[in-house]
């Protein structure tokens, strides 16, 4: 098991602080401007909370950006969190988006999910995004094995080499295809 909570809740601060001007930027995630980013993450933290749990407040429309969109993605960010915070979360298999997989796997998805593309976001705005060691370590551990054989190849870009006495961060990014 594995704590999301670290993750998600320094994800949730960074998107408090984007600006509206900000939403049109490029991120490293070379399909997403920071908006459709913004969605992507949303979209996964909703589905990931699903399959961790069958609470309802895992539920919800897509972000509204003319209304309080940083609360209401705050919001699912920490309802995710707390999701996988449930030993039971771990167990058994669940379904999304057509695959399925043992929530073991779905719960390090989520938080590979969550680390990339707040870092991703952190690139494209300027924003820190730092994570605990253990945050990082944790999700490191499971890209550098996942990602040998991914169930969905091309969600991820090829790796880029990056130093082995580089910050863990910039290792990561790079296996997921990301130049730090």
């Amino acid at each position: 098991m594995i704590d999301l909570q670290p993750a998600c809740r320094r994800l949730s601060e960074l998107v408090a602080r984007i600006g509206g001007d900000q939403l049109g930027n490029r991120t490293p995630c070379t399909q997403y401007s920071v908006r459709y980013l913004l969605d992507h993450v949303d979209e996964g933290a909703r589905g990931f909370a699903q399959a961790a749990s069958t609470v309802d407040e895992a539920a919800g429309a897509a972000l509204d950006f003319d209304g309080d969109w940083r609360q209401v993605l705050g919001h699912r960010l920490h309802v995710l969190g707390k999701a996988w915070d449930d030993p039971a979360a771990w167990a058994g298999q669940a379904d999304l988006g057509g695959l399925e997989l043992p929530n073991e796997v779905w719960g390090r998805i989520a938080l590979t999910e969550v680390v990339v593309h707040g870092w991703d976001l952190s690139k494209a705005t300027g924003l820190p995004f730092v994570l605990p060691e253990e945050t990082t370590q944790a999700c490191y551990d499971h890209v550098a094995g996942f990602l040998a054989q991914p169930p969905v190849p091309e969600l991820w870009g090829p790796p880029v080499e990056v130093h082995a006495e580089a910050p863990l961060m910039d290792r990561l990014v790079g296996i997921a295809g990301r130049r730090p």
